[in-house]
């Protein structure tokens, strides 16, 4: 199911009782897997999570040893991210990518649905050009981009989606998700919540950008990267590209 980064947080993001409820909702994190094993396959030290949300990769990868920034929109998500053990070990600033001080790192990622959650073309290339000035020369961007002839969204509906989950300290929350227009590249979708403690009904209105290969590669070349790889995602073959961009040495 779909979830979102932008430069203004979505509801889901970043009204504090969505926010709270956001990895109960989500605990199977297992597409995080692939990013860590890249990681340590490159051996980094220092890593940029852009849309880092409730910090579980940035924890992930805190836990082993690795220095992290973690930067997203949300208030509500960072205060999450920084309520959880070991938070301390990662750097949180919340804002987008205009936020970030001048760094050297040797992986910037975007995990999950944050590179389609971008959707205005100059937000998404100014993300990629403050991204490519954080790496260090033959420093490496990851991210991942659902494959708009796959249609996704076509999975998206209340059917599907709908359950209902008991949350420790907040009871029942029914959720479901259904889109609301297909606009391609946009696809815009709402999720709704339920509070049986309350009664309270909350929803959240995203948009994401399907991007084709071709493209997300001409924007990566016109920021100066090299495209090393393109892969699928291990959880979801045939569905996702995802790209491993690199800053070259200088020469």
């Amino acid at each position: 199911m779909p979830h979102t980064f932008r430069c203004m947080a979505d509801e889901c993001f970043g009204h504090p009782r969505l926010a709270a409820i956001y990895d109960p909702l989500d605990p199977d994190r297992s597409d995080l897997d692939a990013y860590v094993r890249i990681a340590e396959g490159f051996g980094v030290r220092r890593v940029l999570d852009i849309g880092c949300g409730t910090g579980v990769f940035a924890l992930l990868l805190a836990d082993r040893g690795i220095e992290v920034v973690g930067i997203d929109p949300a208030y509500a998500s960072i205060e999450v991210a920084e309520g959880k053990p070991g938070s301390e070990r990662v750097r949180w600033i919340c804002g987008d990518v205009s936020a970030l001080p001048l760094l050297r790192v040797d992986l910037a990622t975007m995990t999950a649905n944050v590179a389609q959650a971008i959707v205005d073309p100059k937000i998404w290339q100014e993300t990629l050009r403050r991204a490519y000035e954080s790496l260090r020369p033959g420093g490496r961007l990851v991210f991942e981009t659902r494959d708009p002839a796959r249609r996704a969204w076509e999975e998206w509906n209340r059917e599907d989606s709908y359950r209902v989950a008991e949350i420790p300290g907040v009871g029942e929350v029914e959720s479901w998700v259904e889109v609301t227009d297909v606009s391609l590249p946009l696809v815009t979708f709402r999720w709704t919540y339920v509070f049986a403690a309350d009664g309270q009904v909350l929803t959240s209105d995203s948009t994401l950008r399907f991007r084709e290969r071709k493209e997300v590669e001409s924007d990566l070349f016109a920021q100066g990267y090299v495209v090393d790889d393109v892969r699928e995602a291990p959880d979801r073959p045939g569905r996702e590209f995802v790209f491993l961009a690199r800053r070259p040495e200088a020469r």
